[in-house]
């Protein structure tokens, strides 16, 4: 008789009601918008924070440089000496001192100070400096005789247009989304397999030590009930990730609404600077490619590709997990066989930024885009490149055979682990289990 759907049943239920999954699936959210909202406030507080700059220029070369904004204030202090100015500035508890002395266009520079009580922000001082550069270099055109104006008009922008032999066009922002898609497909694999493959790892331990496997196993099939296991935990793994999805988008709204804090959005500078780059004609043209761009990915493919590789290389890695539960008595004992389950999802990764990013169709990605236990992550990351259909199907019905191949083995340590106590398993000992 097949117990597995009853078996899968069984480890959902028993998941989702335990005490500690409920807290931590709805505690969570909670701890993580906090910690977000108070980031936030914290850097809105500092961001808002009105100041006060007075400017000294004994030069006269800047007096239509600094302009007050929202949250600065410029206060020109001319025909003052240095000496007064900081009095000044230090009785009125202003921000700062921006100081100038004489000098000509190529000396100036050398004389420029800023005093404060305290270190001034990084943003503040390289605003000053990027207002000043700007000033002394159109100064100096215009002293050798040039127009800023023209040479500003004559700049050009060049930007190459990319296209394939085939006629499919493409450019560098589409090679950014999929950089991304599948930058952010491989961490989503990894993380997941990390904390769920994981718990099922605690999973088998505790019903080992706690004997309830030895019931079970009467009636069941090992390697049922390791499939049920795996497949129970995940999906209370997917219960819980949709809920922490749900939970962090009505916690980000409701922090919005009631405190004022905008978790997404940038404030003061930075939300002057993104302003100013949506007026920029440029900017609005590099958004619509990026829309246009979005649109030529192959979304269906992705979407399909995830899916398969993502399942495939899920199960790939937990049954190893499950097998590693049941060679071991507590969790301590698990240190030794982790390194080789981590270090192929580690290369992969590795191999997935540094080598996919400059050569997708390169025999390195290639070749760990077969690899089983690297393919997951590396194909997922050559697909949006525009992979053949045939590559893609060879490297799925290896991730598939190798799975099947490793959940056979796994069944086989699985079935001898879960009855062995009290002696620690060896890499010598899991293999004398595979001939039993």
């Amino acid at each position: 008789m097949n117990h597995l759907p009853l078996i899968i049943k069984r480890e959902y239920l028993n998941k989702v009601k335990n005490k500690s999954f409920i807290i931590m699936t709805f505690l969570s959210p909670l701890i993580m918008i906090a910690l977000i909202s108070v980031v936030a406030y914290l850097l809105q507080l500092n961001t808002n924070k009105k100041r006060t700059i007075s400017i000294l220029d004994e030069s006269g070369l800047f007096s239509e440089v600094f302009i007050n904004t929202e949250n600065i204030t410029y206060n020109y202090s001319n025909n003052t000496a240095l000496s007064s100015a900081k009095a000044v500035v230090k009785e009125k508890e202003q921000y700062g001192l921006l100081y100038i002395g004489k000098g000509d266009l190529e000396t100036v520079s050398e004389t420029i100070q800023f005093y404060s009580e305290e270190s001034p922000s990084l943003t503040i001082i390289s605003s000053l400096e990027n207002k000043i550069e700007r000033k002394l270099r159109d100064l100096k055109l215009v002293a050798n005789g040039l127009d800023s104006e023209q040479i500003k008009a004559s700049r050009a922008n060049v930007n190459i247009s990319q296209e394939t032999f085939d006629g499919q066009k493409s450019s560098k922002i589409d090679n950014i989304l999929k950089l991304a898609f599948g930058g952010i497909s491989g961490y989503l694999l990894f993380m997941f397999i990390i904390i769920y493959g994981n718990m099922i790892m605690r999973s088998v331990i505790e019903e080992k030590t706690s004997r309830i496997i030895e019931i079970i196993i009467s009636s069941v099939k090992p390697i049922q009930l390791m499939m049920g296991k795996i497949i129970g935990t995940s999906l209370a793994g997917v219960t819980q990730f949709a809920i922490w999805i749900i939970l962090l988008g009505i916690l980000s709204t409701i922090v919005s609404m009631i405190f004022g804090v905008d978790l997404m959005s940038a404030q003061g500078q930075q939300q002057e600077l993104v302003q100013q780059a949506m007026d920029n004609s440029s900017v609005q043209n590099e958004i619509n490619l990026v829309v246009q761009s979005f649109q030529n990915l192959p979304l269906a493919n992705l979407i399909v590709a995830f899916l398969l590789f993502f399942i495939g290389g899920y199960l790939l890695y937990s049954s190893l997990y499950a097998a590693i539960g049941a060679a071991v008595d507590n969790e301590t004992d698990t240190q030794q066989f982790m390194l080789p389950i981590l270090m192929p999802l580690i290369l992969a990764v590795y191999v997935g930024v540094f080598t996919v990013i400059e050569d997708p169709h390169g025999t390195v990605s290639t070749v760990f885009s077969f690899i089983p236990f690297t393919s997951p992550v590396v194909m997922l990351m050559r697909i949006p490149f525009g992979v053949p259909l045939w590559q893609q199907l060879v490297s799925l019905l290896l991730l598939i055979g190798t799975f099947t191949s490793t959940v056979w083995f796994a069944a086989k340590i699985y079935r001898v682990g879960i009855l062995m106590y009290g002696k620690k398993a060896s890499y010598k000992e899991l293999f004398k289990w595979l001939k039993y």
